[in-house]
């Protein structure tokens, strides 16, 4: 049996600028299922971190209700990890050490969590790194290192915001595969897999990571569709050629842009 985790109702966002108020968010409703992967594509500047921020608590709404497991959230909410387009790693901290430190902000022993840590470590593929400094990874393994922070103590909700934007093609695609993978997609009941809210500019990204992609429009963010993506798990690369893939893509591409088909954006 599936439950909200996520409830979102008649949510607007209206800030102050040096020009006067901008709306940025507008009318937002929109539930999302515990254990569920969405993600939100739209143009730049339609409200799609502002909205993320908002769920976190990390941003007041100036209108509607956001609710998250059952909860009103007029404050930053505890079980959340989140992670960014920059892997915000400390430069002066290891990988470990960086990996650990959402213990050490929720008042916790950072040695009881060691061994959680390094088993995160080895899950990402970082075995034997967890004593180097950020300068010495990647940004792919970066971005590892941060996806393992914000595992560390466990969150039902993971709010991402274009983690993989700064990456390059291959490592985005490798990424992509990773977060499937300890998300749990070949191994894990669909109400035993933590909950996925997923910012992303990449129409073909979307499709391959989720089981439902919201497009939204240009600012005020409103919700333009909320489609199903109805693709066999566990996804493959080899998905991305399937006439199924492309049809989807199409019709985000068309919902976002108004066009036919020239010049999708990958």
């Amino acid at each position: 049996m599936t439950h909200k985790l996520i409830d979102l109702d008649k949510v607007g966002m209206i800030y102050e600028a040096a020009s006067g108020p901008v709306e940025a968010l507008a009318g937002i409703s929109l539930s999302v299922e515990a254990g569920e992967f969405v993600s939100l594509v739209g143009p730049s500047g339609c409200g799609k971190s502002t909205l993320l921020r908002i769920v976190a608590g990390l941003r007041p709404a100036t209108a509607g209700r956001i609710t998250v497991a059952g909860r009103e959230v007029t404050q930053p909410i505890p079980d959340v990890g989140m992670v960014f387009q920059a892997p915000i790693l400390l430069k002066w901290r290891t990988i470990l050490e960086n990996v650990l430190l959402p213990a050490e902000l929720a008042g916790k022993d950072p040695g009881a969590l060691r061994k959680r840590a390094f088993d995160l470590l080895d899950m990402a593929g970082l075995q034997g790194f967890a004593d180097k400094l950020p300068r010495e990874l990647s940004g792919g393994m970066q971005q590892r290192a941060s996806l393992c922070r914000a595992l560390l103590l466990d969150p039902p909700l993971l709010l991402m915001d274009e983690p993989f934007g700064a990456l390059d093609a291959m490592t985005r695609d490798d990424m992509a595969l990773e977060l499937l993978r300890i998300w749990g997609e070949r191994d894990l009941a669909r109400e035993a897999r933590k909950t996925v809210l997923f910012v992303t500019h990449s129409i073909p990204e979307a499709v391959f990571l989720s089981d439902r992609v919201v497009v939204m429009s240009p600012r005020p963010g409103r919700i333009a569709a909320d489609l199903r993506i109805d693709l066999p798990r566990p996804r493959t690369v080899e998905l991305r050629a399937s006439e199924a893939f492309g049809r989807l893509n199409l019709e985000i591409f068309r919902t976002l842009t108004g066009r036919s088909s020239a010049g999708m954006p990958g």
